[in-house]
Order: C-alpha cells, then sequence, then structure tokens
C-alpha cells in the first residue's frame, strides 16, 4: 500500500471512506443530494495528506478538486495574470503576511460562512472574512540542553540582552516567518522598541543568517549557537525521524515557549480565501468548511506536526508533548499590515 493509502486509512476512517485503492465517486444513497461539479485549487501547500484530503472531499461529495500546486509568490502572479479568465476558485498558503499579500492584490473576495466563523478563532481570520486559518504554527526558541538552562530563558525580547552575545542562530530576515513575528512586535510593542529589539538580536547572532530553521536547529545541537528561533514543526519533523542524524540532534536540543508570562508564543497560519469572482462559489465554500471539519483538522495535525485551529482537535503526540502554551492573540492581519515596516526595519538594523 502507497504511502498516501496508508494516511487515508489510518487518518481518514470517520470519513468511511471504503476502500483507499478506489478513488471513483460514489453512488449516492437514493432520494440525497449530492452537489456536483468542481472546485479549482490554487495550493502553496506541497503535501501528500492534503491530496488525500481532496480526495476524500471528493467521495463524500461528489465535487471533483482540480488542484494546480507551486509556489506562494508564483501562484499568485499567475492568478494577478489571469484576471478575471482565472479559473481559481481557492487560494491556499502559508503565512498570514503571504495571505496578507494575496489580500492587497486583490485575489480574495468575502465569505460567508457561520461554520468557518465558528471555528476559526477570530485572531486567526481576517475580520472581514478575506481568508481564514487553516493550521497553526508556533515560532518557538530551540535550545541546547548543555548549554542552556531552560530557567535562562523567558521572551523573544530577552534574546536581545548582552548575555546571549555570540549565541543566537537565526535564518535570514528575507523569510516571511521572520517578517511576520517582527509585524507581530510592531503591533505589540510598537515600532521603535522592536527595532531596538532587532539591533540587540543583530548584534548576538552567532553567525550571519544562513539556511532555513531546520539549519538553524542543527547550527544549535552542533553548538554553533546556544540558541535558535524556528517554527515548532520542524523539531517535530526531527524527532519523528528514523535518521541516526535527525535523533542526535533531538536529544541535543530541547524546545521553549515564550512569553509564557506575557502575551504568549507568537503563532502563524497557513490559510485560505476564496478567490474574487470564483465561478464555483458554493463548491468552493463547501470545500473551506471541509477543511476546517473535525475529520480535516486532525488529519492536519498528524500529518504535518502543525496544531489545528479548531478546538478540541486531538494533536500528533509529539506535538503534544511538548505541552500546552499561551498563544499571542494579536490578531494575524497585523503580520501583513506592518510588513513594509518591518522590511525598512531589518534592513536599518542590518539584518541580512
Amino acid at each position: 500500500m502507497s504511502y498516501k493509502s496508508v494516511l487515508v486509512c489510518a487518518g481518514l476512517m470517520s470519513l468511511a471512506i471504503a476502500s483507499c485503492n478506489d478513488q471513483s465517486q460514489k453512488t449516492a444513497e437514493p432520494g440525497s443530494a449530492v452537489p456536483s461539479g468542481v472546485v479549482n485549487v490554487y495550493s502553496a501547500r506541497h503535501y501528500d495528506v492534503d491530496d488525500a484530503l481532496f480526495e476524500s472531499f471528493t467521495e463524500q461529495t461528489g465535487i471533483k478538486v482540480n488542484l494546480v500546486e507551486g509556489e506562494s509568490d508564483e501562484l499568485l502572479e499567475r492568478i494577478k495574470t489571469e484576471g478575471e479568465a482565472s479559473p481559481a476558485d481557492v487560494f491556499i498558503t502559508v503565512d498570514a503576511g503571504r495571505l496578507w499579500r494575496a489580500e492587497q492584490a486583490g485575489i480574495f473576495q468575502p465569505v460567508s460562512s457561520a461554520v468557518l466563523d465558528e471555528t476559526v478563532p477570530p485572531s486567526l481570520r481576517h475580520p472581514d472574512g478575506l481568508w481564514y486559518g487553516l493550521t497553526k504554527r508556533a515560532r518557538v526558541l530551540i535550545y541546547n540542553v548543555d548549554a542552556v538552562d531552560p530557567g535562562e530563558l523567558s521572551t523573544y525580547e530577552a534574546l536581545a540582552e548582552p548575555v546571549w552575545n555570540g549565541r543566537v542562530c537565526v535564518r535570514s530576515s528575507s523569510n516571511i516567518y521572520n517578517q511576520s513575528l517582527l509585524g507581530s512586535l510592531v503591533e505589540t510593542i510598537g515600532l521603535e522598541e522592536t527595532e531596538a529589539w532587532a539591533q540587540g538580536l543583530v548584534n548576538n547572532f552567532a553567525r550571519d543568517p544562513e539556511g532555513g530553521d531546520v539549519d538553524q536547529i542543527k547550527a544549535v545541537a552542533a553548538g554553533q549557537c546556544d540558541v535558535a528561533i524556528a517554527n515548532h514543526y520542524y523539531w517535530a519533523r526531527l524527532a519523528k525521524s528514523d535518521e541516526p542524524e535527525s535523533q542526535d540532534v533531538v536529544s541535543k536540543t530541547a524546545v521553549f515557549f515564550p512569553n509564557q508570562d506575557d502575551r504568549g508564543v507568537h503563532v502563524n497560519i497557513s490559510g485560505f480565501g476564496m478567490v474574487a469572482g470564483a465561478d464555483n462559489e458554493e463548491n468552493a465554500i463547501a470545500f473551506l468548511e471541509f477543511l476546517v471539519s473535525p475529520e480535516a483538522q486532525e488529519v492536519f495535525a498528524n500529518s504535518n506536526n502543525e496544531y489545528p485551529v479548531a478546538e478540541g482537535t486531538p494533536i500528533e503526540p509529539i506535538v503534544a508533548e511538548l505541552g500546552e502554551f499561551k498563544m499571542d492573540e494579536v490578531n494575524v492581519t497585523a503580520y501583513g499590515r506592518n510588513n513594509p515596516e518591518v522590511v525598512k526595519l531589518v534592513d536599518r538594523v542590518g539584518w541580512k
């Protein structure tokens, strides 16, 4: 059985899929009304489990999902270029900053859905229904267990203090994850204080920024720095790996949720919205509501080690072992809204 089939069998049993190998449309029960047609989805998420869920949606509703995958900026430009002729009904991407860019480009139209409004917390969606959070990602601190006592850690802001000089690793400021973290700080503590923090952080870099979040975690394990900023699921992926190298990295590092005594840890999202001028609005709304259903949220959470947006959804065991945490509830729209100031800020402080 293929990897995708295993995921469908294990994660979607509650969806009553009769056979993981049979991808044909099911016959409706006599007298039942099954919608027909298509929904055209442009997605910057690249996970096999997403495909499996889309197939399950088709089996349940009779609505075929036509999927176009690509990088977020590439898909955004494609929709803009296609204009009114674009077949896109739904746009899915990662990071609230990218959702904001799509919003500014006029890509989205408001969605009226009680299901979405009741399921997705207000801080994780656009106040006018232009886009919604699909999954949550906590931007945590990863520390070297031999070099750092967790009692030394407290907040993002504390990483700018002199005690951390030469001890911090983080990826480039051009990365949207870091830009969104800074956008959140601008919203909470103001532009001036955020710039002072960023300058202090740059002063404490153990090395020039390079690589992605996994590279920062590996650098901590290798002793190149003592603490790094990274999304939680990258560490969880390493923890779930059978590779000896990954297990060695995990044994030397641990996860810390900052700012638990005040506003809470910074949380970002992957998310979605309905494309303006969508030809299949009814099908698109049905698809979006399916993505926040208990069954789909559990699969998203377990497959990519993310946190679900739907309250009460079971969490992947390794992620659950990290413990509960307080989440910063600043509305994620602030990440994008403050992005222009953030881009100028990081240039002023020399964050490469």
